[in-house]
């Protein structure tokens, strides 16, 4: 029998099997670590801190959550630095996966997004650091805020 896909109240496709702590999709009844819920709201400053504490603690996915959801909130001028952060956090859960290629592209793309915002970076966020971490391979966990 076909499963058929999780959906909200609204009809949007949403996944609701349990994942692992790098995001990948566990079984059915599996026991997983817990998400960020869908429907996150944060504050720019908020985002920061938790994305930053999730990366230190060897969470990027749980990172790319929180930034994602300060991506699909930011006015127009700021989403592009936010899709960079959360591309950052993208790349490093590929490179946690062993997906040396898809992490080196997305943090590529992470670093040319967040370039454009060296010269008045918002939010105390390191910009020039984030771009010379990339430059130095991506390894480690980078310091979103100066």
């Amino acid at each position: 029998m076909e499963h058929q896909r999780d959906r909200d109240v609204e009809g949007r496709a949403r996944n609701a099997r349990p994942r692992d702590e790098l995001g990948r999709p566990l079984p059915r009844g599996a026991e997983g670590v817990p998400t960020m819920p869908d429907d996150l709201s944060v504050t720019p400053e908020e985002a920061l801190e938790q994305a930053q504490r999730l990366l230190d603690e060897g969470r990027p996915f749980h990172a790319h959550e929180v930034l994602e959801a300060a991506w699909k909130a930011a006015p127009e001028p700021e989403r592009e630095l936010w899709r960079g952060l959360a591309q950052l956090a993208v790349g490093l859960t590929h490179a946690r996966r062993g997906n040396a290629d898809g992490a080196r592209r997305l943090l590529e793309r992470a670093a040319v997004r967040l370039a454009g915002y060296a010269g008045h970076p918002p939010y105390r966020i390191d910009v020039r650091g984030i771009v010379e971490f990339v430059d130095a391979g991506g390894i480690g966990t980078p310091r979103l805020r100066s």
